[in-house]
């Protein structure tokens, strides 16, 4: 199995000596790096431990200028290595790196002061552990080393076998997003990218799409280590040799990705918290930092609370997003030698509703602080009323409930309030345009604010009624015959008793129910024909639904008549019903259940 660390600390304070020294290979690889002794670049670099373990180690800048740089490499990384060098001390990047860290949520990590045969290190090291403490760090294991000497050297080898071995594998079950930190033509292979895949699976073969372009590319060859592998589960470093892909110039905030699985957002509402104490201090323009992206964003503060806000984040472009994302909000234009990380951004929504009323800013901000620290799919479905199923899922969420219409997913209250909204304004309509059979199905979607037309139909319940693509009310239904009339009342009234006890066809006959009789009811939407000769209530389909809801998952005909209470002759017609609406799903040949 493979780990994945990455260095942290301020420049200078021997983070690459100490990956060199734990490796044996040079993560410096630019000239440029080696002849000024200064990391500029993401370095990388393995090594196998005493209990078998592979260790990747991804090294990271700590001059202030390349701060773009490390929380590029940390970002898909979770665990670190801290340095502070022992004739050093805590420096102005130690702070900032820590605080990169603590805004990113890093939860695990050790401590290495270097130098410890220039400066007695037991000052530093308990300075240094007590500083991180206050992090998302915590408490931290500790070892004080030599990389020209040699002392500690063993001591910290097992305390990383021993800090790797306490970690939990990631999710190859995950969506994949790889994001880049490399690219390079490789002679007779092609086009080679690189990083952490932090989560899910690459295999030989798999199709992903590659952001920002969206062009579906294909996995031809895999590598871990230098090694050829035919799949790379998470947490890994990797070399993917791409069919389909361009070199591009910069690859770094690159990603390759699960199609389907994840939101392009533009806007996006967050939870800023801030790192390290005090008031949140938010500049309007800032820069969002996530994996080895960044992007530029304008902040819009929706509602505030001390050290906390939601906010709306504005990108200059759009990114592929998970509710719960964490993200780091750097300050560009502050000047050096201050903290240029201002926040922690946690993603709560990755495609929000418009604000469009006055006050509405505020409560939805609000309603967002007062929420879970983490929304799961009701708390997104109850903000948005109406979703997708599809939608969900690419928001990183699993769906908590069956679709009502299609893959139309609806909350409780918004279907609640839009029924109700439907009924007045239909109402209002028919008063208006008395002398039309109805409001236009389209039209009454369009006032009542509803994605689809086929939610409006389903909206419509007693006293509405759908009669030719309209929607009305009883009274202003086409009126039966007399007669025809109070025979559809005595069959309304014994499916009132006995909604799936369809009378016979004697018994329609004998109230002069015939075939022309029966469909002029039906027009009328007093009726509805189920089958041949088989007529019940109009809104038995959603009656049967909440009966079979009850019902264990799948269910035989037989036990759909018995739960139903009615015969096969109506069972069968009725389930074939809800089966062509989508609302239910053969298994076999002898089972459904609700989609």
């Amino acid at each position: 199995m493979m780990h994945v660390v990455a260095t942290a600390g301020h420049v200078d304070h021997g983070k690459s000596t100490l990956v060199k020294a734990l490796t044996g290979t040079d993560p410096d690889r630019l000239v440029e790096e080696q002849r000024r002794g200064l990391t500029i670049e993401l370095g990388y670099a393995w090594c196998t431990l005493d209990s078998g373990r592979q260790v990747a180690f991804v090294d990271v800048p700590g001059h202030e200028r390349f701060l773009a740089t490390m929380l590029a490499g940390v970002g898909p990384v979770p665990v670190v290595m801290f340095v502070v060098a022992a004739d050093g001390g805590w420096m102005p990047q130690s702070e900032e790196h820590l605080t990169a860290l603590d805004a990113l949520k890093v939860g695990n990590g050790m401590l290495v002061v270097t130098r410890c045969d220039l400066a007695d290190p037991s000052h530093v090291l308990a300075d240094a552990r007590a500083r991180l403490a206050k992090s998302s760090l915590g408490e931290v294991p500790a070892v004080a080393v030599s990389a020209v000497t040699g002392a500690g050297m063993a001591e910290l080898r097992a305390a990383v076998d021993d800090l790797t071995g306490r970690l939990r594998p990631g999710d190859p079950d995950a969506p994949v997003r790889f994001w880049l930190d490399r690219a390079f033509v490789a002679r007779g292979s092609g086009i080679v990218v690189t990083g952490t895949l932090d989560q899910g699976r690459l295999q030989i073969g798999d199709a992903l799409d590659a952001f920002p372009s969206g062009r579906p590319v294909h996995v031809r060859g895999l590598q871990s280590l230098q090694r050829s592998v035919s799949s790379a589960s998470a947490i890994a470093r990797v070399a993917v040799n791409l069919r389909g892909l361009q070199r591009p110039a910069s690859p770094r905030g690159m990603a390759l990705l699960t199609p389907a699985r994840w939101t392009l957002a533009g806007i996006v509402d967050v939870r800023l918290e801030v790192v390290g104490g005090g008031e949140l201090d938010l500049p309007e323009l800032a820069v969002l930092h996530i994996g080895t992206g960044h992007v530029g964003t304008r902040i819009r503060i929706l509602s505030q609370d001390g050290p906390r806000a939601a906010a709306r984040l504005l990108l200059r472009h759009a990114l592929p997003l998970h509710v719960g994302d964490v993200a780091v909000l750097r300050d560009p234009g502050q000047a050096r030698g201050g903290n240029r990380i201002v926040a922690r951004a946690v993603v709560l929504d990755v495609a929000p509703r418009r604000l469009t009323r006055r006050g509405q800013a505020d409560r939805v901000g609000q309603d967002l602080l007062a929420g879970a620290d983490l929304p799961d799919a009701a708390a997104v479905l109850a903000r948005h009323g109406f979703m997708r199923r599809n939608e969900l899922v690419a928001m990183g969420l699993t769906a908590h409930r069956p679709p009502a219409v299609g893959e139309w997913l609806v909350d409780d209250r918004r279907q609640g309030a839009s029924a109700e909204r439907l009924a007045d304004v239909v109402r209002q309509y028919e008063k208006d345009h008395p002398l039309e059979p109805g409001m236009p199905a389209e039209a009454a979607r369009q006032s009542v604010g509803l994605p689809d037309r086929r939610l409006v139909e389903w909206l419509v319940v007693r006293p509405l009624r759908l009669v030719d693509g309209r929607i009305t009310t009883r009274g202003a239904a086409p009126s039966l015959p007399a007669a025809l009339a109070r025979a559809v009342e005595r069959v309304e009234a014994a499916l009132a008793a006995s909604p799936f006890r369809a009378p016979e066809h004697e018994e329609l006959v004998a109230l002069g129910l015939d075939r022309r009789g029966l469909a002029a009811a039906e027009k009328v939407g007093r009726l509805m024909r189920v089958g041949d000769g088989v007529v019940l209530l109009p809104d038995a389909d959603r009656a049967a639904l909440s009966v079979l809801r009850e019902l264990p998952q799948p269910f035989t005909t037989s036990e759909a008549r018995r739960a139903l209470d009615t015969t096969r002759r109506v069972v069968i017609p009725l389930l074939e019903l809800l089966d062509r609406r989508g609302h239910t799903e053969r298994v076999d040949n002898m089972r459904r259940r609700l989609r």
